[in-house]
């Protein structure tokens, strides 16, 4: 059997597993984003973080899975990376992390799998390959039902006071921030859809409230109305998510499709075990 290393990297930390005689052994490391690292610091964040922990082991087969690789020279150049740090391995496929959920969801299966974490994304996965991809917009124009969009409505809330006076007081308790710090951090700061996403923990924690209730499954309903109402196998083939956001509310995605007559298929927290099922077979 081939020793194999799967990735599933986001900009900031990286899932690794490695493959080898038939046991499995997980790594986790900085994430590598080719936009934001040099081949240079990928190269020694992968000997620092990565090689230690798996030393002597020759690996065969790599499929890396991440953030960026959107575009075609991005692909180039981790696979570069990864061959400079692996030379021996035979193959080495890098991916962008949409099919990572596609593959770890639907396997081999005809599907529409979906991301709900910080960000939001479908396709339409005929079991080979993406066919079809609703446009991500990022989070200032799109990003329906992500960690981002509901932490943005929980920030709309309590900025312009809708919120009744209990849930003022819980989130005052829970983040202890003002207007003009969370202003500050969506507008000035690095990386404010990460900021706006750590909001959305506040609606996980206060489940049960009518209006907590009605930002989650509102936001929830603008991914499907925007995104899987636009593909026509949404209605032929399961319908199935990845994702912290999508795993924490599974009850009400499991509803939605009741709603308009949809299947639900899986919902993982993370794509790697399903990977790890794919690439085992």
């Amino acid at each position: 059997m081939p020793v194999k290393l799967i990735a599933d990297s986001g900009s900031t930390k990286c899932e690794w597993c490695l493959l080898a005689n038939g046991k499995k052994k997980k790594i986790f490391t900085t994430g590598m984003s080719p936009y934001f690292l040099s081949a240079e610091q990928m190269i020694e964040l992968l000997q620092k973080e990565l090689l230690k922990k798996i030393k002597d082991v020759n690996i065969d087969e790599i499929y890396y899975y991440g953030t960026g690789l959107g575009n075609p020279a991005n692909v180039v150049l981790l696979k570069k990376v990864l061959k400079k740090v692996f030379p021996v391995a035979k193959k080495i496929e890098a991916n962008i992390d949409l099919l990572a959920a596609a593959r770890a969801v639907c396997g081999h299966e005809k599907g529409i799998a979906c991301i709900l974490g910080t960000g939001s994304n479908s396709c339409y996965y005929n079991g080979k390959k993406i066919m079809k991809n609703s446009p991500g917009l990022g989070y200032v124009l799109g990003d329906e039902g992500s960690g981002a969009y509901l932490g943005k409505k929980v920030v709309q809330h309590f900025l312009y006071n809708t919120f009744d006076e209990d849930l003022m007081m819980r989130f005052t308790n829970a983040f202890n921030v003002g207007a003009n710090e969370i202003l500050e951090h969506v507008y000035k700061q690095p990386q404010p859809n990460r900021y706006l996403a750590s909001f959305a923990i506040f609606l996980a924690e206060n489940r049960g409230h009518y209006m907590i209730e009605n930002i989650i499954e509102d936001g929830l309903n603008d991914f499907f109305f925007t995104h899987l109402y636009k593909y026509r196998e949404s209605w032929l083939y399961p319908i199935s998510f990845v994702g912290s956001v999508a795993y924490g509310f599974k009850d009400v995605l499991k509803n939605l499709c009741d709603t308009y007559e949809l299947e639900l298929g899986k919902v993982l927290k993370q794509p790697m075990d399903g990977l790890v099922a794919y690439h085992n077979e």
